[in-house]
Formats: C-alpha cells, sequence, structure tokens
C-alpha cells in the first residue's frame, strides 16, 4: 500500500469512525421508537455492537508493515540455535482418511523444495489413520512414515507423537493437500534469524476454485431465450462475473493479504495451521511452561506435592483442541517470559485444496466456529497477563466477528417484523434519518474499499450472514458444554446436491420472503404504519440480507459442471517461487 493510498484510507477511516459516533448518538437520543421501546432498543444495541465492530475491524487493518526479507542463515548462530553442524527442519505432512490421490501430490511437491546451504531437510508423513497404503506410498518416494494405534488429541496429538520422534530445528506444518512451492524453505528461514521468532505463517492458497462458467454460455446451454441480454441482468443482479464461481466464498485474499498481514506490525498474525513453520525450542519451552503452570494450580487444588501430580498432566507441544493453531498461537503470544512474536510472510509458499461439497464446507465453518467460542469461553487471551495489549485487540477483533451470532439475529429479523407489523425501529424513515444513515455507509464502502485494496469484502459480508445458523449452532454446543469435535475437513468433490446442510437457511429465506410479500400487501391496502419510506428500506434490507441466504443454498446444489478426469487433488497450477 503505497503512501499516498494509506493517508486517504486513514481520513476515509476516520470519518467513517466520526459519523458513526453521531448517527448512534442520535440514534440513542433522538430516533428511538416510544410505540416499541423494547423492539427499537435492541436494534439500537445491535446497531452499537456492528459499530464496535468496525472499530476493531479499522484497528486490524489499520497499517501494513511487512517484515523485512532476509536470506536463510547458513550456520546455526545465525538461526539463534545452539551447537554446531546443520540447520535441520522436519516437514510433516498430517493426513487422518485422505485419499493417496491428496496425500502423494503433497509429498511430490514436499521432495521439489529448495533447501538452503548449510541446511538438511526430512519430510514426514504423520498417518493417524495407520494405514498400509499410505506406509508403502511414502515408502516408496523415500520419506519417513509415522503412525500411531490412538488418536489421542487428533491433529495436535499427531503431532505430538511426530515432535517426540523427530529432532529438526524448525517444523514446517502441512496439512494432507498442502503442497509447498519449491521457494518455501528459501522464503521464511529467514525471519528466524531474529531470536524471539516463534512461527513464521504463509498465506493459504486455493488454487482450485472453480472458475465458473460464463453466464451466457449457460444460459444458452440450457434453451434459454435471449442469453446475452439475460446474461447482462443477471451478472448485475448476482455481482458474479460468472455462473458457479468460488461457490462456497473460499476466495480467502481479504483475510490473508489484509488481515493477517497488517496484524504483522504487532507480530500477532496468528498461526493458522498448514503453510506455517516454526521453532522447536518455542514449542516445547512454551509446553514445559504450560504444563508447569497446570501442575503447580493442580497440587494447590487438591494439597498433593507437585511430583506426584506431574505424571497426570501430559506435556502438549500443540494444544488438543479443535483450533490447535490458533490456541498455540495464543500461549506463545501471552508468554511473558520470552516475548514470542510471529512473522507473516505475504507471498503463498504452498497451494491447497478448497471444500467442494456443502459436507466439506458446513464441516469447515462449524469446526472454526466451535473452537473459536470454545477459546473464547475457556481460554481467553483478554484475560492472560503477559500479552501485549496491541496483540489482544487483534485477537478480539477475530471474537467479536464471532460474536455477532448474538446481535446479527436482530438486524436480520427487524426489517422482518416491520413488514409484518408496520412497527419501526426508528421513530420515522423521515429525512433526518437518511440524512444520519446514508452518509455514514457511503464512508464506510469508500473506506473499505480503500482500505483493502482490490479485495471485495462483499462476498466476506454475504458469508457473515449465510454462516449465521452454523454459528449459532456452534455457539449453543459450547455454551451446553460440549467440546468440538476434530472430523477433518473431507478433501472430495460432491458428486450430487444436498440440501439438508442448509435447511436453517431455506426456513429463513422463506420468513424474509413471507415478510416481504406481507408487506407490499399492507401497503397497498393502505394498512397503518406501511409508508413507501418503510416498504423502501424494509425491501432492500430482506433483499441484502436473502441474497446471503441464496448464496448457502445455491451453494448446497453446486456441483462441478464439468468434471474432471484427473482427481480434485490433481489439478495444477504454476508453482512460483515468491521472495
Amino acid at each position: 500500500m503505497s503512501a499516498r493510498r494509506e493517508a486517504v484510507w486513514h481520513l476515509l477511516a476516520g470519518i467513517t469512525v466520526g459519523l458513526g459516533a453521531y448517527y448512534l448518538w442520535w440514534r440513542w437520543t433522538q430516533s428511538l421508537n416510544p410505540d416499541a421501546l423494547l423492539f427499537s432498543t435492541a436494534v439500537a444495541l445491535a446497531e452499537t455492537a456492528a459499530y464496535l465492530g468496525s472499530l476493531l475491524f479499522f484497528y486490524d487493518i489499520w497499517r501494513e508493515d511487512d517484515t523485512p526479507w532476509q536470506s536463510p542463515p547458513t550456520t546455526r548462530r545465525e538461526a539463534c540455535l545452539e551447537g554446531d553442524g546443520s540447520i535441520t527442519v522436519d516437514l510433516f505432512i498430517t493426513t487422518y482418511d485422505e485419499e493417496v490421490d491428496v496425500v502423494e501430490p503433497s509429498v511430490l511437491d514436499a521432495l521439489k523444495l529448495v533447501v538452503p546451504k548449510q541446511t538438511r531437510l526430512t519430510i514426514h508423513v504423520l498417518d493417524d489413520g495407520d494405514r498400509p497404503i499410505i506406509a508403502q506410498m511414502a515408502k516408496r518416494h523415500g520419506v519417513n512414515y509415522i503412525s500411531r494405534q490412538e488418536n489421542t488429541g487428533f491433529k495436535a496429538g499427531n503431532l505430538r507423537n511426530a515432535l517426540f520422534r523427530t529432532s529438526g530445528d524448525f517444523l514446517v506444518i502441512c496439512d494432507a493437500d498442502t503442497r509447498v512451492l519449491p521457494g518455501m524453505l528459501m522464503n521464511t528461514l529467514g525471519y528466524f534469524r531474529a531470536p524471539d521468532v516463534a512461527w513464521v505463517q504463509t498465506p493459504h492458497w486455493f488454487y482450485d476454485i472453480p472458475e465458473g462458467q460464463d453466464w451466457a454460455r449457460w444460459l444458452a446451454a440450457r434453451k434459454i431465450p435471449f442469453p446475452n441480454v439475460l446474461a447482462s441482468l443477471f451478472r448485475f443482479a448476482s455481482g458474479k462475473a460468472r455462473v458457479g464461481a468460488d461457490p462456497y466464498l473460499s476466495n480467502s485474499g481479504l483475510f490473508f493479504d489484509v488481515i493477517q498481514r497488517r496484524r504483522n506490525r504487532h507480530g500477532a498474525s496468528f498461526c493458522c495451521g498448514a503453510g506455517s513453520i516454526h521453532r522447536r525450542e518455542a514449542i516445547f519451552e512454551n509446553a514445559l511452561q504450560q504444563k508447569s503452570n497446570a501442575v503447580r494450580r493442580l497440587s494447590q487444588k487438591t494439597g498433593a506435592e507437585p511430583r506426584s501430580v506431574a505424571g497426570t498432566q501430559s506435556l502438549q507441544p500443540y494444544r488438543f483442541h479443535v483450533s490447535e493453531d490458533i490456541y498455540t498461537s495464543i500461549l506463545l503470544h501471552s508468554d511473558s517470559t520470552r516475548h514470542w512474536r510471529s512473522v507473516y510472510h505475504p507471498g503463498p509458499q504452498a497451494r491447497m485444496l478448497s471444500p467442494w461439497s456443502i459436507d466439506a464446507w458446513t464441516t469447515q465453518k462449524l469446526k472454526y466456529a466451535g473452537g473459536t467460542f470454545d477459546i473464547m469461553l475457556r481460554a481467553n487471551p483478554l484475560f492472560r497477563r503477559g500479552m501485549k495489549w496491541q496483540t489482544k485487540l487483534h485477537y478480539l477483533a477475530t471474537f467479536w466477528s464471532y460474536l455477532g451470532v448474538l446481535w446479527m439475529p436482530v438486524l436480520l429479523l427487524a426489517p422482518v417484523v416491520a413488514m409484518f407489523t408496520g412497527i419501526a425501529p426508528v421513530e420515522a424513515y423521515s429525512l433526518a434519518f437518511f440524512l444520519h444513515l446514508v452518509p455514514l455507509l457511503v464512508a464506510n464502502e469508500l473506506a473499505v474499499s480503500v482500505g483493502c485494496k482490490q479485495h471485495d469484502p462483499g462476498p466476506g459480508r454475504l458469508l457473515a450472514i449465510a454462516t449465521l445458523p452454523i454459528q449459532l449452532r456452534a455457539f449453543v454446543m459450547v455454551l451446553r458444554g460440549k467440546r468440538p469435535r476434530f472430523p477433518p475437513t473431507p478433501k472430495t468433490p460432491g458428486s450430487r446436491a444436498e440440501y439438508r446442510r442448509v435447511y436453517p437457511n431455506i426456513a429463513v429465506l422463506a420468513l424474509f420472503i413471507a415478510a416481504a410479500i406481507v408487506g407490499v400487501l399492507n401497503y397497498l391496502r393502505g394498512a397503518e404504519g406501511f409508508t413507501e419510506p418503510v416498504l423502501i428500506v424494509n425491501l432492500f434490507w430482506l433483499g441484502w440480507n436473502a441474497l446471503a441466504m441464496v448464496r448457502a443454498i445455491l451453494a448446497a446444489g453446486w456441483t462441478d459442471p464439468e468434471p474432471q478426469s484427473q482427481s480434485h487433488a490433481g489439478v495444477e497450477a504454476d508453482a512460483v517461487v515468491h521472495a
């Protein structure tokens, strides 16, 4: 981001913050509907919470400050390691039930890594499924195979098992479908010249996101008349140039190139698992400290000698948790003794598979939400003394976005209530209302557009609404004391439409449609409260919210229109080396 663009972004962000504060002041002091005070107050509270979320988002992405790239260390001293000899790196490819067609390309690409001078690389396949076919594949390619009989701790336990059986100074974490690019080690090991760097995270690049089909061609194939004319209409209405493009909204450029990248200014980019490189010393030192703390607490609680209860607490280099990556990040970022930090390398160093079925999509989103809520309630970093306040705010921004399950339903249902009853959440949709709201919306759109560079925030907003039923399910599950499950995200394409996963979305969409119909009919018959402003404002928000629900429903019905002869994992992409 250039200095000029950053200055414009900061100016627009400041204007948005000011207009937002002014709007909320007006909402609370002059616009509450006295005839429906409870309803009006609930909506105002939801708007206030959304505004606080915007403040945290602006803080999150305020400034871009990449860590200067350095060449890989050539001695152990340059890598801040003790002893003599080579620098050693272990590359872990974790798998549980993925097919050989998914795992083998990851092994083959790992073998193509360019290894820096005075560095020794060992590749390990960590098979939690203990499958002979994976063992044979590993042997065929000359890489180490590690398995275990039980699945304690799932992926985190799989990593721990491998850590106890290896000795590399640095660890590269890969999922079964993580295909590293040749320059990964050359581009990332140099950051470890700083002794306080615990891990380096790289972006997730989903190289197989469906590109979709041209609207005109798609319409013509279905013998629909006037395909070119209708194609222009559909492009405008959907906001998408091609039908079926990125059906699961998997493009994560906004998160990785904007949010994660700008958290780097405080050394606070959290670990996202695959595509990360870790210093073994940091992982084990923190694990020992966590075990010591757990033993001390248990000893104080039971009155037993610390030595007698030490055996009841396991050593967990990566926490046994569905979100072991962010959990471990929190523990390292809050280490008050060593003050470990992370580095974010902005160039993709690996390519991965995106969800190609509604089962994969919902499984992934449920894990993310459940893991985040569980950490929020049981290991919240905001209450950890060793973490810097700047880093805490970055984690708070993540948590706040998930806490939208508390106020987003209010905003979604507000137009529904208005269209069924004629009761508005404001005293009146007057000129004053539009003069306070419209400038805020325009300023916010301009600020986000400039601040996020060329990344479109629209899909992220739609995704937040579309996944609301999943997040609510995860939130209730955690509140009831159920620990989130660890199922791996399926790596196989969906072969048929599967709508059962989106029944809640279908029900909500039906409610939106019913509200719109009732509102229009009440307006046409001149019912009390159903004025033109009420109709226009609420139809607009119902349409926007319905679009998000439609996206989830369309995703459930999506299948590959042109099945490839090769496997989902075999899609090729240019292996560019990024420096």
